[in-house]
């Protein structure tokens, strides 16, 4: 079988060329301004800072304004909460982001919760969930939204497709579940405590790993032809799901890295995009 590779840095470069030719219309329509996404990193973590540093570059390579807010490691919830009301306040400001994670005496969901909906182009509300979940107007999480991206680009039928879930995290698992369902799938979720996992796994037309640990879903458990989705990644560039094995006879798999990863960061300066056209006119 030749399996279909889902390769998301080719389909993010593709993206990233539309968006650009929206950003020029966007400033010859208006008073030259463009939308602008505030990324907010509290702390000094090496990975957490790469991670905002690549959405920067993704703003600026299509044309959009980027705000980066830096604070110290010690910095409060009431204090954070501050800096997320002013940048709801600042019509100039159009996404928001708060880098996730943040120093353990943060009350990160309450953090989260406080930015604006039209600004969460994120999707880390649960306003945002549970709007999306409801089929209502609202950005998704950036994650499994740019999956659903992937997905529909390469044509690959979801309606009536069993897809499992591997993972129940806010901002990943649980988000994945609704929108594949709202694409009607049939959707298990599971995750590092089901028990019997292989069997479920192994029912699946649609595998998605989003579990957070080095291959833990392995490749014996997958079905030939299913359709498999990898969104982690770790060192020594692996995913959540044994892959090499499986790339000769499932139907269609994603690559770590190269796969998900680049769809997250389109889909939010996508988002970015259009809270910003839908703020300007």
């Amino acid at each position: 079988m030749t399996a279909l590779i889902l390769d998301g840095k080719a389909l993010a470069q593709q993206f990233e060329n539309d968006m650009r030719g929206r950003v020029e219309k966007l400033k010859a329509k208006g008073d030259g301004r463009t939308p602008i996404l505030a990324t907010i990193l509290v702390g000094a973590d090496p990975a957490s800072a790469t991670y905002v540093k690549m959405k920067g570059n993704a703003c600026e390579r299509v044309g959009l304004g980027s705000r980066r807010i830096e604070l110290p490691e010690q910095t409060s919830t009431e204090e954070l909460l501050a800096v997320i009301d002013e940048l709801n306040s600042n019509p100039d400001v159009h996404g928001i982001l708060l880098q996730h994670p943040v120093p353990e005496q943060i009350d990160e969901r309450a953090c989260f919760d406080a930015i604006a909906l039209e600004k969460d182009v994120d999707g880390v509300t649960c306003l945002g969930f549970g709007r999306m979940s409801m089929g209502e107007a609202a950005y998704g999480s950036a994650t499994p939204k740019g999956i659903m991206r992937l997905l529909e680009h390469y044509n690959i039928e979801l309606a009536g497709k069993h897809a499992v879930v591997v993972g129940r995290s806010a901002i990943l698992g649980k988000p994945m579940a609704m929108m594949l369902l709202g694409a009607n799938a049939t959707v298990t979720i599971c995750h590092s405590r089901t028990k019997d996992l292989a069997d479920h796994i192994r029912r699946a037309d649609i595998v998605v790993g989003a579990v957070g640990k080095p291959e833990f879903i392995k490749a014996d458990w997958i079905k030939d032809g299913a359709v498999v989705v990898d969104a982690g990644y770790h060192p020594g560039g692996v995913g959540d799901i044994e892959l090499a094995p499986l790339k000769d006879r499932v139907s269609a798999w994603t690559p770590v890295p190269g796969g998900v990863g680049p769809m997250t960061i389109n889909t939010l300066i996508f988002q970015t995009l259009e809270a910003g056209e839908k703020a300007l006119g």
